[in-house]
């Protein structure tokens, strides 16, 4: 097939940026890495860019195609071909490129490192057995974050590393939670006391880029959220981003809604509540604040409560929460690409399933 395509290419040395279109023939099984293989074989040999294990292992190859982080190997090139799409291929976000295709992980690593990203035991001598041992479901919460293979493709895609550099970025905190997690690690406070730093945990904007571009299905969001629920479970609470956190919860548990004008007193304290008075009374006349009293309660509000009672009674407070709701979506993920048809009839092994506890149940019994 004869593939088209614009690359970004950079020049370290001027410093200048030019967009150069390539065609090539490619054989029908090519992926994006293969036909950047032939350009650089057989059109211009100065192209630059990182690939290694052409798996999806390794991570090597990310970079972005039409804006978008991906993995090069993993990029199928015939569907684009078939719909005449000449894609623009380009060097990964929030990280210095190098040359052309190919940044500097530097930045990246460093932020990897300042997580301590090894087991903390908490021991100095093996106990009389020999050894530790932990089940597959103690081992199941962090089954996702342990996926990461550090492409950095969420990295490139974090609105807030863009506005702040200095935030540790969802590929460091998911590898954060990696550990928090992990029943084998002793530091979990220490841990979190760490994360909840300046630029740590409550920075993240909530967009879901980093959870939509993950090419192994990492959800570094989601690890991020795990964080932040076992800082609050752990009381370090000390941040507005917690305080917002923890006012959310309850207002949705007494009333079924946000009361916004609480929510700067109980998040900023009342100090700034005072200082923001004219801003809060512009908006009143707008018709943008309610009324503080009574407070709009919502149909049905008593449900709200009774699921927060219900997660208290099963001892889910805590990351086991988000790890809970993982296990029900993969069920019905893994449910709907065995057969759509009949979504919910297939149910995934306990023992491979996030946070799912042994049963004994036949594999294709209903739960």
């Amino acid at each position: 097939m004869d593939v088209a395509l614009k690359i970004w290419r950079y020049d370290p040395e001027s410093g200048e940026r030019a967009l150069k279109r390539y065609e090539v023939e490619a054989p029908e099984w090519a992926c994006l890495l293969d036909v950047l293989d032939i350009v650089k074989d057989q059109v211009d040999g100065t192209l630059a860019y990182r690939k290694s294990c052409r798996m999806m292992i390794c991570g090597s190859c990310g970079m972005r195609m039409d804006g978008r982080a991906i993995l090069a190997c993993k990029e199928r090139m015939k569907p684009i071909v078939d719909r005449g799409h000449v894609p623009v291929i380009s060097a990964m976000g929030n990280m210095p490129i190098v040359k052309d295709l190919a940044v500097d992980m530097g930045p990246f690593w460093q932020k990897i490192r300042a997580m301590k990203p090894w087991i903390e035991p908490g021991y100095e001598e093996y106990p009389e057995g020999g050894e530790f041992r932990h089940s597959q479901e103690q081992m199941n919460p962090i089954h996702k974050e342990a996926l990461c293979i550090m492409c950095g493709c969420c990295v490139s895609e974090c609105n807030s590393m863009e506005a702040d550099p200095d935030f540790l970025g969802p590929a460091a905190l998911a590898k954060g939670f990696r550990f928090v997690g992990d029943p084998r690690d002793q530091a979990k406070v220490e841990r979190l006391e760490l994360y909840n730093s300046e630029h740590g945990i409550w920075d993240c904007t909530r967009c879901y880029f980093c959870n939509e571009r993950c090419p192994k299905g990492v959800d570094p969001r989601d690890a991020i959220a795990k964080l932040g629920a076992e800082s609050i479970k752990e009381g370090i609470d000390r941040d507005m981003g917690a305080k917002h956190a923890k006012w959310f919860v309850r207002s949705a548990v007494t009333t079924g809604w946000l009361r916004e004008t609480e929510l700067v007193p109980k998040t900023q304290g009342l100090v700034s509540a005072i200082k923001e008075t004219k801003f809060a009374l512009s908006l009143a006349k707008r018709g943008k604040v309610p009324p503080p009293f009574p407070p709009h309660v919502a149909d049905k509000q008593h449900e709200a409560r009774m699921l927060r009672d219900l997660i208290a009674t099963q001892g889910r407070d805590g990351a086991l929460g988000h790890v809970q709701g993982e296990r029900a979506l993969s069920r019905i993920e893994h449910a709907v690409m065995a057969d759509p048809d009949h979504a919910g009839r297939r149910r995934d092994a306990p023992e491979i399933t996030p946070g799912e506890a042994p049963v004994n149940r036949d594999i294709g019994e209903q739960p």
